[in-house]
């Protein structure tokens, strides 16, 4: 069978490392696919750097649009990344005919409606599995491994960097500021790492697993995003001391009112697996009612294992190029005219336990203040710590950290007891408040 024509639109980190894997493994790919895949056309604006990367035999260009134009090209590989010029050349390349693979979870995240409604009108496939945890095969583990399950959540570790900067703020020691800097020269952050550390990439990943996991669109309006840019070494350490590790998680849930669909700091039990994923690494863990608790875990990024990922779609075209779109996959897992509505909760709605963390003044009668004001709120404590006066500010100090661990209560009803907590003429700082998930 005549071998399946990529076409390639940008060949830098991802895109070189799947031209190297798929020339390294193409006797052991043409096996599983049943016919060869050829990276036949590139296009780059660099297009010396690109002919020194594919060598000879492969037409590069430096107008992506004239891949999509070539007749001979049956799969388009979109690596250029963004919501811009992206999203243009995605529809273009459906509007063309040609089945699409991308690692462009922002440009799904958003835009991810339009573009599956594109390529269903028009008969072809939109594969990302490279879009969301790299190497790690968490899409074709939702949409099918896990397709009899009725999943209740997920949570990931689905940023490289920011768990690369959380595991040296625990094992050194050090502030937000000084592990961005040296993530920043070890290459783990990029000079502009805001996407990153504000929580928008992991968003962006946990929006399209949300939407494949429970059948509703893809909505990462809706998604509430926090970043780790306030956390602290002494909150890092406080929470090792109470048995918990910090962790920026990607979480969605399924719920009697809804879905939640959050990323932010938590405090996750140090004796979970997810907890002890270190580094740069990725982990995602999924519950279903019938299988119950699994962990997927790898290389989140990097040039070979994202690689992995786009040269698996590609198989899966080839396998699937001549079969009747009606039954190929669907793109979210469910039938389009099955997805759900159910709304994505505000989070003020959403009910989780919570980390606070209050500097106040080291006097009598602090402690009954602050718990009586809770308590007044209807939410109850767990447990408290209160660290000693010379831990915090030396001896003679003034002040102290006061340490709470909460049961469930509404984010909402939270909010409006830390405002009142911080009124009072005792609480000296900003509070911390971090959510925690046990994870059970």
């Amino acid at each position: 069978m005549k071998p399946i024509q990529v076409g390639l639109l940008g060949i830098g980190t991802v895109g070189s490392g799947t031209f190297e894997v798929l020339r390294r493994n193409q006797g052991e790919i043409r096996r599983r696919a049943g016919r060869g895949i050829e990276i036949s056309m590139v296009a780059d604006l660099d297009v010396a750097r690109a002919r020194s990367i594919v060598g000879e035999g492969v037409q590069v260009v430096g107008d992506a649009r004239a891949v999509i134009a070539n007749p001979d090209i049956d799969v388009v590989v979109e690596l250029i990344g963004g919501y811009g010029i992206a999203k243009a050349l995605v529809l273009e390349a459906i509007a063309a005919g040609k089945h699409v693979v991308t690692a462009n979870k922002a440009l799904l995240a958003v835009h991810g409606t339009e573009i599956f409604a594109a390529a269903a009108a028009k008969g072809v496939m939109v594969a990302f599995e490279a879009a969301v945890a790299g190497g790690i095969p968490i899409i074709k583990s939702l949409r099918e491994g896990l397709t009899a399950n009725r999943i209740q959540w997920i949570a990931g570790i689905i940023n490289g960097t920011t768990n690369f900067i959380l595991s040296e703020m625990r094992d050194k020691g050090l502030d937000f500021d000084v592990v961005l800097k040296e993530a920043q020269r070890l290459g783990y952050a990029e000079a502009d790492p805001t996407f990153d550390i504000e929580g928008v990439d992991a968003a962006h990943k946990a929006t399209l697993m949300s939407a494949i996991a429970f059948g509703i669109p893809v909505q990462f309006d809706k998604a509430y995003v926090e970043g780790i840019t306030q956390l602290g070494a002494a909150d890092i350490r406080y929470a090792e001391q109470l048995g918990y590790r910090i962790k920026l998680l990607g979480i969605t849930k399924r719920v009697a009112q809804g879905i939640e669909l959050r990323v932010h700091p938590s405090l996750v039990p140090a004796k979970r697996l997810i907890a002890n994923v270190e580094g740069a690494m990725n982990a995602v863990v999924v519950q279903g009612d019938a299988v119950g608790t699994t962990l997927y875990y790898g290389k989140g990024a990097g040039s070979e294992p994202t690689a992995s990922a786009v040269i698996a779609d590609l198989v899966d075209i080839a396998r699937l190029q001549t079969a009747d779109p009606l039954h190929r996959v669907p793109y979210l897992a469910f039938q389009p005219d099955a997805m759900s509505d159910t709304p994505v909760l505000p989070m003020s709605e959403v009910v989780t336990s919570y980390y606070l963390r209050l500097r106040v003044a080291d006097e009598a009668g602090v402690l009954a203040q602050v718990t009586a004001l809770l308590a007044g709120a209807g939410i109850s404590i767990d447990a408290v710590l209160q660290r000693e006066a010379d831990e915090v500010g030396g001896e003679g100090a003034t002040s102290t950290d006061l340490i709470i661990l909460t049961h469930n209560t509404r984010e909402g009803t939270m909010s409006d007891a830390l405002a009142r907590l911080q009124q009072l003429p005792t609480v000296l700082a900003p509070i911390v408040r971090i959510r925690k998930e046990e994870l059970n």
